[in-house]
C-alpha cells in the first residue's frame, strides 16, 4: 500500500494538431451549465479532485489506462441510507426494523465485500457461485452465522445444494423461493432438525414500456397463497417470513412504481392474516445513482413515501407493520467507481468531426456505454483552464460502436483543446457497480482489448490518502492461456 507521491508522469504519445475555434474555458462551461457538485468534484490548480483524492497523483503513480475504486463511498452510501430510513421510521412512528443488504452482483470483488460487510450489513446472493465467496468470508472472519443471506435466483441444483449445506451447518440462509417447485429440494436435502425460513418472490409486473407484461422471476400472486397451505402452513420444518418484491424501475416516483408497491403490501396483508410468522417484506434495490452532474433525487422524501406507503396500507387492513429489507448493489458501489484514460491522438475526419481517441475501449471496460446507451459523469483530469471544444470519443476495438460522443446533460462531448505534445486525462465516474462482471474482468475481450489496472484508494485511520494496485493491466500471457496457446 502506498502513500501518494509526485513522480514524473509517464509522457503520452504526441497528438496532431487540429485546427479550432478558441472557446471559453472548460470550468465556464461546467459552472454556467449546472451547479458543480463540489462535496465530490473540485478543481485546484487546473486538475480534478474526485472525493478529495487528487487524480493526477494518481496517474503519475499507476499510468493509464486505470479503474479506480475509492472504498470510503461505500461505507458512506451504506451509513446514509441506513440513517435515511431509521429518520423516517422515527418520524413517522414506524414499528418495523430495517435491514440493508448487499446485492452481491454488482460487484463481487474482495475489496468491496469487505468494506461493505464493515457496517454490519447483510447480503443477498443469485448464483451458486457466491456461496464459496461468503464461505471464504466467514472463514476469514469477514462474516458471521448471523448475517443474513438472501438466496435470490432461479436455482439450479448448484445452488440449492449449498444452500442446503450452509443452512445444515448452522448459516442464516433465507432462500427466496423463485418458482412452486424450488421448495421440494429442501424438504429432501436440509436437515430434520434444522427450521428454514423461507421467503416468496414474488412476480411483479413489469413497466409498461418493457417488452414482456411480467417478469420471468418469482411467483405468480395467485399462487402464492396456495403455495404455503399446499407446503409450508403445516410442515414444522419449514417459516414463511418473508415477501420479496422488485422493480425493474427502481424506486422511482411514478405510478407505475407506486401501483407495483401498493400492490405488493395489499398482498402481505392479505397473506400475513393466514400466517402468522411472516413479518418480513424485501423491497428489492433500486436507490438511483448520480450518472449525470445535474442528477436530482430526493432520497430522503422518497424513503418517507416508502414507509408511510407501507405503513399506510398496514393500518387500513389492520395488520401490523412488517420489518424491511433492501438489498442495494448500484447504491452501494456505484459512487465509488472511476475510469480514467488518456487521449492518445486527435483525428479530424471528413474535415468536420474531431474525435479523441483514447488508450482503451468502451465496449470492453464500460460495457453498458454500448449495452444500453449508458451515460456516466465525464470529466477532464486536467487542463481545466484551456478553451475547449466539441469532440466526439474513440475507443480502441475496430467496432464502430466504440465510442461516446453524449452527456447526460447535453447531446455534445466537451473537453479541453489540447496543443501537440501536450497531455489531457478524462475521467468517467461512478462505473463501480456491474461493468467489470458485464465486460467478463479477466477474460477474453473484443479485439483482445486487455483489461485495465484496477487501484484501490482509501484513506487510513489519520483520514490520509492511501493507494495500492489491486491487478496490473491484463498480459498477453493470459490471454494465450485462455485461447489455448500455453
Amino acid at each position: 500500500m502506498n502513500n501518494l507521491t509526485q513522480t514524473k508522469p509517464k509522457p503520452s504519445p504526441r497528438v496532431g494538431q487540429v485546427k479550432f475555434q478558441p472557446m471559453r474555458s472548460y470550468v465556464d462551461l461546467i459552472e454556467q451549465t449546472f451547479e458543480f457538485p463540489t462535496k465530490e468534484f473540485r478543481v485546484d490548480n487546473n486538475e480534478l479532485f474526485f472525493n478529495d483524492v487528487p487524480l493526477m497523483d494518481i496517474i503519475r503513480q499507476y499510468g493509464t489506462p486505470l479503474k479506480m475504486t475509492y472504498l470510503p463511498k461505500i461505507s458512506e452510501h451504506i451509513q446514509n441510507a441506513k440513517q435515511l430510513f431509521a429518520n423516517s421510521m422515527q418520524r413517522l412512528k414506524y414499528k418495523g426494523t430495517y435491514t440493508y443488504c448487499y446485492c452481491t452482483k454488482s460487484s463481487h470483488f474482495q475489496f468491496v465485500l469487505e468494506e461493505a460487510l464493515k457496517n454490519n450489513i447483510h447480503l443477498e446472493t443469485s448464483s451458486a457461485y457466491d456461496m464459496p465467496i461468503l464461505r471464504e468470508l466467514y472463514n476469514q472472519g469477514k462474516l458471521t452465522k448471523e448475517t443474513i443471506i438472501l438466496c435470490n435466483g432461479y436455482k439450479r441444483p448448484q445452488y440449492t445444494q449449498h444452500i442446503s449445506e450452509m443452512l445444515n451447518e448452522g448459516f442464516s440462509i433465507i432462500p427466496i423461493l423463485d418458482n412452486l417447485k424450488e421448495i421440494e429440494f429442501y424438504e429432501n436435502s436440509v436437515n430434520e432438525n434444522v427450521t428454514v425460513n423461507l421467503g416468496i418472490r414474488i412476480a411483479t409486473d413489469e413497466e409498461p414500456n418493457f417488452e414482456f407484461y411480467t417478469s420471468r422471476l418469482g411467483i405468480r400472486y395467485n399462487d402464492i397463497n396456495q403455495l404455503y397451505k399446499d407446503k409450508i402452513a403445516d410442515n414444522p420444518k419449514f417459516n414463511l417470513k418473508m415477501l420479496h418484491f422488485f422493480s425493474n424501475t427502481g424506486i422511482k416516483d411514478s405510478a407505475y412504481y407506486w401501483t407495483e408497491l401498493s400492490r405488493f403490501v395489499y398482498k402481505y396483508c392479505e397473506l400475513k392474516k393466514i400466517c402468522p410468522e411472516l413479518d418480513t417484506i424485501d423491497i428489492g434495490g433500486g436507490f438511483p445513482i448520480k450518472t449525470s452532474l445535474q442528477f436530482n433525487y430526493d432520497y430522503e422524501a422518497m424513503v418517507e413515501q416508502v414507509v408511510e406507503s407501507i405503513q399506510w396500507i398496514c393500518s387500513k387492513s389492520h395488520v401490523p407493520v412488517p420489518n424491511i429489507f433492501t438489498e442495494f448493489g448500484s447504491y452501494t458501489v456505484g459512487e465509488s467507481g472511476a475510469l480514467i484514460y488518456s487521449v492518445i491522438d486527435q483525428k479530424l475526419q471528413n474535415d468536420k468531426e474531431l474525435w479523441y481517441m483514447i488508450d482503451g475501449s468502451f465496449i470492453t471496460h464500460l460495457p453498458d456505454v454500448w449495452g444500453m446507451n449508458q451515460k456516466y459523469i465525464m470529466l477532464a483530469v486536467n487542463n481545466w483552464d484551456n478553451p475547449h471544444h466539441k469532440v466526439n470519443l474513440g475507443g480502441l476495438t475496430c467496432d464502430h460502436m466504440d465510442y461516446y460522443n453524449s452527456e447526460a446533460h447535453t447531446s455534445e462531448v466537451f473537453l479541453p483543446v489540447i496543443e501537440e505534445g501536450e497531455e489531457q486525462y478524462i475521467g468517467f465516474f461512478h462505473t463501480g457497480a456491474y461493468q467489470e462482471s458485464l465486460g467478463g474482468y479477466g477474460g477474453i475481450q473484443h479485439c483482445l482489448i486487455p483489461a485495465p489496472k484496477h487501484v484501490i484508494v482509501d484513506r487510513d485511520e489519520a483520514g490520509k490518502i492511501v493507494t495500492r494496485l489491486f491487478a496490473p493491466e491484463q498480459d498477453s500471457e493470459s490471454m494465450m492461456k485462455i485461447l489455448g496457446y500455453k
